[in-house]
């Protein structure tokens, strides 16, 4: 029996990180059928990722965003995603309390396919769960989440050194290092929910083909979701569209010392943009090196060889 009036999540958007799901939730939140969490990713199924298991580093922003969430949960939640983890049962039913009416209700922690403990965490509390999972190249999906740890000042080391550092790393603590490499071994993770939760409720879209045709995605997710197929959400915005500082070292520097967000939060829009563009490559003229590619392919490769062999799909166009 349900501990409180609030609806229950009975869908789930698992992953993977940096495959689309911005869009995807976004998207989806624009049909009149489907609720989201308004906080995108609150964890709360995945028990490792908790603030005590994150580095130094984390851990000032992962405290500042506890305050916050713990103010939001208490209002109306209409002021926007304000971050944070929910760890408490109640608070995360607090989530759905504006549910009104909606058929599809949902949220979309992309740790939940890396997470160990996601899976059976959700089968346990809620048996009949619909999980959507998006699955992308490995390296091109290491790629990205680098390029966003280095616009947001995180990093100031090269993606190479980035990637060799990770595969040495032997701590288990949540930081730009971990899980890093480890979000790309699919093959694990896809099986935990195929071990768990029946087929029909398990879809795994690949990113390289759902995204080239956005509206037939979202048909087939309105089809699965039991939502009204024929709505058309507008995806003329793609959120998240990856970039890189011009210099490292000095956007870390920047951002470490409070610099970069005092002037955003100063200048005015014009000026801010200008300085952007100074700061800032255009995303067009991002690229992966094809050593560090083909270093990633050879780490990958046992894994997508398995990954494929479960999907029973050709996923060779990973490893070229």
């Amino acid at each position: 029996m349900q501990e409180t009036t609030h609806p229950w999540p009975n869908f789930f958007i698992a992953g993977a990180p940096k495959a689309g799901t911005t869009s995807l939730y976004h998207y989806l939140s624009q049909h009149p059928q489907i609720y989201l969490s308004p906080v995108k990713e609150p964890c709360y199924f995945a028990s490792e990722v908790r603030s005590e298991h994150f580095s130094r580093e984390f851990e000032s922003t992962a405290q500042r965003s506890g305050r916050q969430l713990r103010t939001y949960l208490d209002g109306p939640m209409t002021d926007g995603d304000p971050g944070g983890i929910v760890t408490n049962w109640e608070d995360y039913l607090r989530l759905f309390k504006n549910v009104d009416g909606e058929i599809a209700v949902g949220e979309a922690s992309v740790c939940y396919l890396w997470s160990p403990t996601a899976a059976s965490n959700i089968r346990s509390r809620i048996p009949e769960a619909k999980i959507v999972i998006i699955l992308r190249d490995p390296a091109e999906r290491a790629y990205s989440q680098y390029l966003h740890y280095a616009a947001n000042g995180l990093v100031r080391r090269s993606f190479r050194e980035h990637i060799k550092q990770s595969a040495r790393n032997t701590r288990r603590e949540f930081n730009t290092l971990y899980p890093f490499l480890e979000y790309g071994l699919y093959c694990r993770q896809v099986r935990a929910y195929l071990e768990v939760f029946p087929r029909a409720h398990i879809r795994v879209y690949l990113y390289e083909e759902a995204w080239k045709d956005p509206l037939a995605f979202l048909k087939a997710i309105f089809e699965y979701l039991n939502v009204d197929s024929e709505f058309r959400a507008d995806v003329s915005r793609r959120t998240l569209q990856r970039r890189a500082p011009r210099s490292l070292t000095s956007h870390y520097v920047l951002r470490k010392s409070g610099i970069a967000p005092r002037l955003k939060a100063l200048a005015p829009r014009t000026i801010w943009n200008g300085i952007r563009t100074l700061l800032f490559r255009s995303p067009g003229s991002l690229r992966m090196d094809s050593a560090d590619r083909s270093y990633l392919c050879d780490f990958y490769r046992d894994d997508v060889a398995k990954l494929s062999s479960l999907l029973d799909r050709d996923l060779g166009s990973w490893l070229k």
